[in-house]
């Protein structure tokens, strides 16, 4: 059974880190690209970052460069998310993403609420 766990939400004030997990299970982590993607009531889910099988290869959207980093554990089975200086407009339902060719896996979400 595939499973995308996420954890790490919650709510935090404007300035701070938060970091983001996503526990793989069921598929072979190791073959699929990851991403995390995110969603508001307004908009429609983006893209925030993505990283390949390998690790060496990683993508941003413009507005989280320089301040989130995505990596991975293909030993552990594991992606994290690790943001810095959060600000009102990050907030959003995090979504973790497994994609291999034509197959994608995604998680339940977790909530990242930044306010003063």
């Amino acid at each position: 059974q595939v499973q995308l766990e996420e954890s790490g939400g919650g709510l935090v004030q404007p300035g701070d880190s938060l970091r983001l997990s996503c526990a793989a299970s069921g598929f072979a982590f190791h073959l699929y690209a990851m991403g995390w993607y995110r969603q508001t009531p307004e908009k429609e889910r983006e893209l925030v970052a993505g990283i390949s099988i390998s690790g060496d290869t990683t993508a941003y959207a413009d507005s989280v460069k320089g301040r989130f980093t995505i990596s991975r554990d293909n030993a552990k089975n594991t992606l994290t998310l690790q943001m810095h200086s959060l600000n009102p407009d990050n907030t959003a339902v995090y979504y973790c993403n497994a994609n291999y060719n034509d197959m994608a896996y995604w998680g339940k979400g977790t909530l990242v609420a930044v306010s003063s």
